[in-house]
Order: C-alpha cells, then sequence, then structure tokens
C-alpha cells in the first residue's frame, strides 16, 4: 500500500490529465483490494475490477455510505475522524483520518495554488456553528491556516460582529492583505448589523444556513454580502467532510478542482451514466486525497461540469440532508 512518502510525491505533483488518470487507476484498484467497503459495492455493481480502464468506469460509493460505515483502506487506527454537522436527530458522516498530514499536504497545496501563501494574510474565521462542536475538518483546516499567517490579529470569532467589523476597519486603514472565511449565516448576520466597506477584502463563503436562516440563492445572498462589503466579488469554498480536499471558486459560481481532484456529472435517473460537460446532474468527486478511506464518491449535489478543472453547483437533491459545504440552491 502507497504511504504518505509516495501520496506527497506523486498526488500532489500531477499536473496533466493523463497522469490524474493513471494515478486515479491505481488507486481504484488500491481500494478494491484493501477497502472492504468499496470492494463488497463494486461486486454488487457486477463490475470486474480488472475491467475498469478508465475514469468513465471507475464505479463511485454513495457519499451516505460515510454516516453508516467505516469507511477505511487498509486496517489502521485513525489518527483523526472528521465529523459532519448535523441537527441532534441527524445521522452525521464520519471520515476515518489515517495521516493529517495528507490532509494538511491536500489544503495547503490548494491554498497556495489558488490564493498564495497564507503567510501573505491576516486570516480571519468566522465559523460559530463549527467551532460549537467537535471534529470539523473546515475548524482544522481554518486553525493551520490562521497559524501560518503569522499576524497575531489572525484568528476565530464567535458572534462578536462589531469587535470583527472594527479590525476590518483597521486591517482596511492599514491596506493589510486579508482573507474573511465565514460560513453562511453568520456573514449575513454581520452583514445586516455590522457592514463593513472593504473592497480589498476576500470574502470567502462556505456555504449553509445550518438551520439558522432561510436558505437563499446564491446570486441573492452574493449581492448582499457585495453591498455590505463593497466587494466586486465573492469567493466560496467546496468542501465536506467526506473529502481531503477542496475546489475553489473565485466569482461567478464557477470553481476551480486542484490538479488532484476532479469531478464528473451522472444522469440523477441512472446513477452508472456519466454526461458530458455542459449538462446537469448529480456530483460524482474524485479526490486522490483520499488515499485511505475511498477517493470515488457520488455526493448528493447537483452541478454541471465545464471541464475537467471547472465545474458549477446547482443545488442538492430533494430530501438529501442540509450538510456540508457551499449547498446553496440556485
Amino acid at each position: 500500500m502507497l504511504d504518505s512518502g509516495d501520496i506527497e510525491k506523486t498526488i500532489f505533483r500531477i499536473n496533466a490529465e493523463k497522469e490524474f488518470e493513471e494515478k486515479a487507476l491505481e488507486i481504484f484498484q488500491l481500494q478494491y483490494r484493501n477497502n472492504p467497503l468499496y470492494h463488497q459495492f463494486v461486486d454488487e455493481l457486477s463490475i470486474s475490477a480488472s475491467t475498469v480502464d478508465s475514469l468513465l468506469k471507475i464505479p463511485f460509493l454513495p457519499i451516505e455510505f460515510f454516516k453508516t460505515h467505516v469507511v477505511k483502506t487498509g486496517s489502521f487506527r485513525s489518527k483523526s475522524v472528521f465529523q459532519s454537522s448535523g441537527t441532534t436527530d441527524m445521522t452525521t458522516s464520519r471520515h476515518h483520518v489515517k495521516d493529517l498530514t495528507v490532509y494538511e499536504k491536500s489544503m495547503l497545496s490548494a491554498f497556495r495554488l489558488f490564493f498564495g501563501d497564507p503567510s501573505d494574510y491576516v486570516i480571519l474565521a468566522l465559523l460559530p456553528s463549527y467551532l460549537e462542536r467537535e471534529g470539523s475538518s473546515l475548524v482544522y483546516m481554518s486553525e493551520k491556516l490562521i497559524k501560518m499567517s503569522k499576524d497575531e490579529r489572525s484568528g476565530f470569532y464567535l458572534h462578536d460582529y462589531e469587535k470583527l467589523s472594527h479590525l476590518l476597519e483597521e486591517l482596511k486603514n492599514q491596506n493589510k492583505k486579508t482573507l474573511l472565511l465565514g460560513v453562511t449565516y453568520a456573514l449575513l448576520d454581520m452583514a445586516e448589523q455590522f457592514p463593513v466597506r472593504f473592497p480589498e477584502l476576500i470574502l470567502m463563503e462556505t456555504g449553509g444556513m445550518k438551520g439558522k436562516r432561510k436558505e437563499m440563492i446564491r446570486e441573492e445572498l452574493h449581492a448582499k454580502l457585495k453591498k455590505a462589503f463593497g466587494l466586486s466579488t465573492i469567493y466560496s469554498e467546496y468542501g465536506m467532510t467526506e473529502l481531503l480536499s477542496q475546489a475553489y471558486s473565485k466569482g461567478e459560481g464557477v470553481f476551480s478542482t486542484p490538479p488532484w481532484m476532479q469531478i464528473l456529472i451522472r444522469d440523477i435517473n441512472d446513477p452508472l451514466t456519466l454526461l458530458p460537460d455542459g449538462y446537469s446532474g448529480g456530483i460524482n468527486i474524485i479526490d486522490l486525497a483520499n488515499l485511505y478511506s475511498c477517493a470515488f464518491i457520488a455526493t448528493q449535489d447537483l452541478g454541471k461540469r465545464l471541464s475537467p478543472s471547472h465545474f458549477e453547483i446547482l443545488g442538492r437533491f430533494d430530501n438529501s440532508d442540509i450538510r456540508g459545504c457551499n449547498l446553496l440552491v440556485q
């Protein structure tokens, strides 16, 4: 089985479509052999692993299995267990992580790819619903970015919007490069109560009202945030408990994936049929950082692939749980 050294040398150095497919097929065979749940799932579909010779033939494990089963490739003691958000009567997803350095490598490599070095920023996190529970991968990511920013003003904020607004004014006056990462409902609350005109601010919403406010379409949400903060664009992060990688949008609702992550679109009426670019359907994700869980996941999100590395989120399937990041209904 591959170790973390192999991951660093291979997965996070992919820079071509052919390399991605080769590594994905290698990981498929590895996970078929060493992940009992995925092995059984593939066999139940009457798919012979030996015939899987392209991305289009890889079976995708329904994301719901992270709620009902332990999804592990290989036998190991979990270094951490990331857990999704949810109400008290909701079954949450659990992602058993063998090696946190893999998550850190994926998260930091993607951040640097899209935004540069974290040390260039003051990084502020407005994530009250995540901080109030344990096991959030988003909080873990934010903690790492805050630490790497090396600015003593970087940090988490719960509900003190007034204090945060004063800090934003200070950073604006100092022309300090600033990133504010926030859960959607908290950003809206702050926008309504303590708006701060800061045109240079990178404001990144992680999606979701978490039952705190009525869901909104993305255009309406972004219009409110742009007006309150004097911004021309709103950034977005797309990630979830079941993934160790994130995609980012720098505006207009178009997300970009890092080179070790891709999405495919499946027919909502025939989940084994994949659709061409430009068609809407269910989002399947290949996240090669998920080496020790499952790299091939069929999500409950709806979207459209524009290219191998660009896609749009269109909403979620009816009756699916309100969870994860950036599951805004269009």
